[in-house]
């Protein structure tokens, strides 16, 4: 029988409450029981931290510490610059996970017949307890790195493997990432993650965190916040009051119906053609796992929540990767034939290109569902080229969010327009009431025509000062910036993009990385729009920061 081993990363001084409260989520993820882990591995500077040593003694397995080396020597499938930097390795839930699960070396982590796995304070463990004589085992990573503010955790399994035998339930392919690619169709054990496939668009690597997003910039220091895309000073006061408003009603179910009419008038859809989700993130996740997709396609750059999504359910995800000497633009032909499922951004983040409606239509197939990503359409002035409302596209899925024009990200308000079927089928994978009563209110108080003439105004607003901000831009030899923008945010080019963010951090200024997005590496940056005041401090911290590399 397989064991579950879980790996932990921690910042110092993390309470027990928060690392036993993602242990939990991962737990439930994975379909398992406290019960059934049987170890918690973590780096050995971490291994006598008070919330980690409790957590363990609530679970009642042993912490297994492993140093900074043996973890750096597993390769992680999720990785993330901070904890390379602050470790020496790329993840360090994951890299313990696989080792204290018996799958520590590169080739695939067999530990042989009652291995001994050398791992700091945790040496002298069997790799993986109940193996019989005779037998091996394989690391299995079941639930990839999952975060809080300073806490990360992963789970992995050992799975018993005779000499020339597969292991029960799992087909052993080549490892990839340091964790086994389950075979499609057949039924584990335990549950195991597929890799992403290259397929045969363009290069492929999954050197990219996918679960990094701006706000991971900003959190926890003072900072002018230049990473994230929502506008600034929102909610406004209008749209605080309503949600306030809402509070009194708390005591009753949440009831959709009028937010979901609001949304159907706004598009002029019929309601059954909307799904009201907490947040557009909600609607890759039940996209993933309501819809029967056998070949689904992401076009990068673009927000990587959606692969993400459709990794963590078991799909191999092929990749269209665009070229920024093509400006990052569409090319249809480029999307194979054979995807049933098909992701793009309009417009897309990070790239802040607006591809032309025609162009993204014409992805449409019989049998195919093309899922389109409007979180940032509302930021258009007249929303050209947007297909939300539009019926005549076989397979469509428009996704929006309130998230970004309206400084909602903490209230999680986002949904679905589709084809009737499709949204009795998400409508199916989600739990009861998905979105809170404050969220529903804010949803119809957003669909208004006041609401909806104040988006309009401040989309011709950011399109003024986005201009400003790419004419400060222009005036400096090492910035080249993608063409076009048409977003809240503009993408640039700098050779040693990483060091100058990390300069700009310590002037003040934070942004977004690029290196996380696949298609890009470390020398893009995203920032955002702001106004002309905050972009004129940017623009001299920005030259500061590159006389500093200089």
């Amino acid at each position: 029988m397989a064991s579950a081993h879980l790996g932990v990363g921690a910042r110092p001084g993390v309470p027990v409450d928060e690392v036993l409260a993602l242990v939990g989520a991962v737990l439930r993820e994975a379909g398992l029981t406290r019960a059934e882990v049987r170890s918690l591995g973590t780096l050995d500077a971490r291994a006598a931290e008070p919330g980690v040593t409790g957590a363990a003694a609530v679970l009642g397995v042993p912490v297994r510490g492993f140093t900074a080396g043996e973890l750096a020597a597993v390769p992680v499938p999720h990785p993330s610059a901070l904890p390379l930097a602050a470790t020496g390795t790329a993840s360090v839930a994951e890299a313990a996970a696989l080792l204290a699960a018996g799958g520590g070396t590169r080739d695939g982590g067999e530990a042989g017949a009652g291995g001994e796995a050398s791992a700091g304070t945790g040496a002298g463990t069997p790799a993986c307890a109940g193996v019989p004589p005779g037998s091996g085992s394989r690391a299995v990573l079941v639930v990839p790195k999952r975060k809080t503010r300073r806490v990360t955790c992963a789970l992995a399994a050992s799975v018993p493997v005779r000499p020339n035998e597969d292991a029960p339930g799992v087909r052993l392919l080549p490892r990839t990432h340091g964790y086994i690619a389950g075979e499609p169709g057949s039924p584990p054990t335990i549950p195991t993650p597929h890799t992403t496939a290259a397929m045969d668009m363009h290069t492929h690597t999954d050197a990219h965190d996918l679960r990094h997003h701006g706000d991971a910039e900003v959190r926890d220091e003072k900072l002018i916040d230049l990473a994230v895309n929502v506008r600034t000073n929102t909610p406004p006061d209008w749209l605080r009051e309503r949600i306030a408003d809402s509070l009194t009603g708390l005591a009753a179910y949440p009831d959709a119906r009028a937010a979901r009419a609001a949304v159907a008038e706004r598009h002029d859809l019929p309601s059954n053609r909307v799904l009201l989700t907490a947040g557009a993130a909600e609607a890759f996740v039940l996209l993933a796992r309501a819809l029967p997709v056998r070949r689904p396609v992401v076009v990068h750059p673009q927000f990587t929540e959606p692969e993400a999504a459709l990794r963590d359910v078991g799909h191999e995800v092929g990749r269209v990767l665009l070229r920024e000497e093509d400006g990052f633009r569409l090319d249809p032909a480029a999307v194979p034939e054979d995807a049933d499922l098909v992701v793009i951004g309009n417009p897309t983040n990070p790239t802040s290109v607006l591809h032309p409606a025609a162009s993204i239509a014409a992805l449409a197939r019989p049998g195919r569902t093309l899922v389109v990503d409007e979180a940032f359409m509302d930021a258009v002035p007249g929303e050209r080229e947007s297909l939300a409302g539009r019926t005549d596209v076989p397979g469509l899925v428009v996704l929006r969010s309130l998230t970004k024009t309206w400084g909602l990200a903490g209230l999680r308000i986002g949904y679905v327009l589709a084809e009737p079927e499709t949204v009795e089928a998400l409508e199916g994978a989600q739990p009861l009431w998905p979105v809170s009563t404050p969220a529903l209110v804010a949803a119809e108080a957003c669909m208004s025509r006041v609401a909806l003439a104040e988006a309009e105004h401040a989309a011709h607003r950011i399109g003024v000062e986005r201009a400003h901000l790419l004419a400060g831009l222009a005036e400096f030899d090492e910035v080249r910036t993608v063409e076009g923008s048409e977003g809240p945010f503009v993408l640039l080019r700098i050779d040693g993009a990483d060091a100058v963010r990390e300069r700009l951090r310590s002037l003040g200024f934070a942004a977004r990385r690029g290196d996380t997005f696949p298609g890009l590496d470390r020398n893009w940056l995203r920032i955002a729009v702001r106004d002309r005041v905050t972009t004129n401090r940017f623009l001299q911290a920005l030259d500061q920061a590159l006389l500093m590399g200089g």
